[in-house]
């Protein structure tokens, strides 16, 4: 009934011209009641932090081109684009296809991403009122094909959007991907105990060792949320972060000034657990809170204690998720080590416009292959679990 819409793109380069308010009403409409976004990954409140603090924007190779579609003058669909002078931060992997892209004479830098950088969580990536589902999405993927086609962009990348956005935006000629994560569900426990009674008699004497090892690394642990997070939190975080960061990334992709930023417009949306030793904090791990999942963000520690990234990262999450009453826990990308702790293989969806033609068979062809080798690869998994051979069957 809305087709004859008159649908108008356009794409700024900050939010600062936009009203939270709008925004949000697209990006998370189901706040509206006082309750928490499904994700609070998507709201204003966040990408504002990530822009605001320099995490994004010049010098960071992720330059916002945030798309909004207007209907008669209102704001009826959103979404996070942004144009990559590279490929970090993503973790959907596209390095080979650059790679090969460039070895064949093209230019694969710049692309068009529609993600939230450096956060491998899924959830809605074309951001709609409610009643402007359809209209709204195909506004924005057609809005970001034009973008990418008329500035003859390589590609434009969808990543960890949800499955029925992965299902819609192939049926509009977008190549869909499938990639891999470990979350833990919660059915029904009502305690950790509950949690460890579904699991087979090896691996639930195995988790309880490895919580007795972290508990007594001679201090105690904390878990902090809302008002009880005070600025000098995130001093000790922080140096947590530029430690896991440099390790792994070469850099943190997060600036010290996003933090500041969260404590005082997101420490509502944050679980911060942190091992103290003679009152000082020694490890930490940040969570964010969704309305029906946590998820498992960052870690770092200055000293080095046994089984204390599991607890805090993996057990401290499933006792917080069981006491919110949440479904799950997200505990972000890779990481096999995570299946013995409870955390089974899922599917994760990503989408792709590429626009050389002889290119797009090429990735096509690929990705049918990985699709089937990622579906083996969570069968063998969730066949290798930790849980007793009937909580599997049910879950299948």
């Amino acid at each position: 009934m809305r087709d004859d819409v008159q649908i108008e793109v356009t794409a700024l380069d900050s939010l600062r011209g936009v009203d939270p308010d709008e925004w949000d009403a697209c990006a998370c409409p189901e706040a509206a009641d006082g309750g928490p976004p499904h994700d609070p990954f998507t709201t204003h409140r966040f990408l504002s932090a990530l822009e605001q603090s320099g995490s994004v924007g010049p010098g960071s190779g992720w330059q916002p081109r945030y798309l909004l579609a207007r209907a008669g003058g209102d704001l009826i669909a959103v979404t996070p684009l942004y144009a990559k002078g590279h490929s970090q931060g993503e973790y959907i992997f596209d390095h080979n296809w650059a790679h090969a892209y460039e070895r064949a004479g093209g230019r694969y830098y710049p692309k068009l991403q529609i993600a939230v950088p450096f956060t491998p969580a899924t959830g809605r990536r074309f951001l709609t009122r409610p009643g402007w589902e359809e209209v709204g999405r195909a506004a924005l993927v057609q809005g970001a094909v034009q973008i990418a086609s008329d500035n003859q962009l390589s590609s434009l990348h969808v990543t960890f959007c949800t499955e029925a956005e992965a299902a819609a935006g192939e049926e509009m000629g977008l190549l869909r991907r499938t990639s891999q994560q470990f979350h833990w569900t919660n059915h029904g426990y009502g305690g950790f105990e509950d949690f460890l009674a579904s699991l087979s008699s090896r691996k639930r004497k195995n988790i309880r060792k490895e919580r007795a090892t972290a508990q007594g690394f001679g201090g105690e642990i904390v878990s902090l949320t809302g008002d009880a997070l005070k600025p000098g939190h995130w001093d000790a975080f922080w140096r947590f972060y530029q430690d896991t960061g440099a390790r792994k990334w070469g850099q943190p992709y997060l600036t010290r000034a996003f933090f500041d930023i969260a404590q005082e417009r997101l420490r509502d949306d944050m679980l911060l657990v942190l091992a103290m030793r003679g009152g000082a904090p020694v490890a930490g791990a940040l969570n964010f809170i969704g309305r029906d999942v946590l998820y498992g963000r960052y870690w770092g520690c200055i000293e080095h204690h046994p089984c204390l990234h599991f607890e805090l990262c993996y057990y401290q999450a499933i006792d917080a998720a069981i006491a919110r009453g949440q479904s799950r826990v997200e505990a972000g990308a890779q990481g096999e080590h995570k299946l013995a702790r409870g955390y089974m293989p899922v599917t994760t969806h990503s989408l792709h416009w590429v626009g050389d033609e002889g290119f797009r068979r090429a990735i096509a062809s690929y990705l049918e292959a990985e699709r089937a080798a990622i579906d083996e690869e969570i069968e063998v998994l969730t066949a290798y679990g930790p849980f007793k051979t009937a909580h599997v069957e049910e879950q299948e």
